[in-house]
């Protein structure tokens, strides 16, 4: 099974989340360009921590693994990264080999990037896999790397764990692969 062979549509594709608990909003845009894809995003919200207001820019190969991103908060922060063959950049161009193992990057408040590696990957019923995902928490934009396992359990199911054990859940996904709801975090909004 794969949504690798899935083309997303050539116009702009738009998708919205909100929190289980709490104020917030995700607001997704995927478009196809002459490299791949582009995911621009804005997310609003505070999950039990202070509100948080971000916007975001992810540029993927047409089989969605990340080659860069860009987020900025609504107070100045910012933060952009490079995946040059196969190797982590800043944005002044100094390399980050702590992160080269991490071909997908993880958005604190976002439940696109689960998409991710679910999307990048051929998948058969029953089949786990980890990744080390460049993990961005939106309260320090201070990139760490998070083991996550990803099992395919129906062709349009996938349970996510955190590898310490800390966290599971599973994700129903669409027709493109990409999450409809989060239980317990994030529900799409039909």
């Amino acid at each position: 099974m794969s949504f690798r062979d899935v083309a997303l549509l050539a116009v702009p594709r738009s998708l919205r989340w909100r929190p289980v608990e709490g104020v917030g909003l995700e607001h997704l845009t995927l478009a196809t360009t002459q490299s791949g894809i582009r995911a621009e995003g804005v997310v609003i919200g505070e999950r039990g921590e202070p509100p948080y207001g971000v916007s975001y820019r992810i540029d993927c190969t047409a089989d969605f693994a990340v080659t860069s991103f860009a987020i900025a908060t609504t107070d100045g922060r910012r933060l952009a990264m490079e995946r040059r063959a196969g190797r982590w950049h800043d944005a002044a161009g100094t390399r980050l080999p702590a992160f080269d193992d991490c071909i997908d990057i993880d958005l604190q408040g976002s439940p696109f990037t689960n998409t991710l590696p679910i999307r990048r990957e051929r998948w058969e019923i029953g089949q786990s896999r980890e990744f080390a995902m460049l993990y961005i928490p939106f309260d320090d934009f201070v990139p760490i790397i998070d083991r996550q396992i990803y099992t395919c359990l129906a062709p349009r199911l996938f349970r996510y764990q955190a590898a310490d054990g800390s966290f599971e859940a599973e994700l129903p996904v669409d027709e493109d692969g990409l999450v409809v709801d989060y239980p317990s975090l994030f529900e799409r909004i039909r």
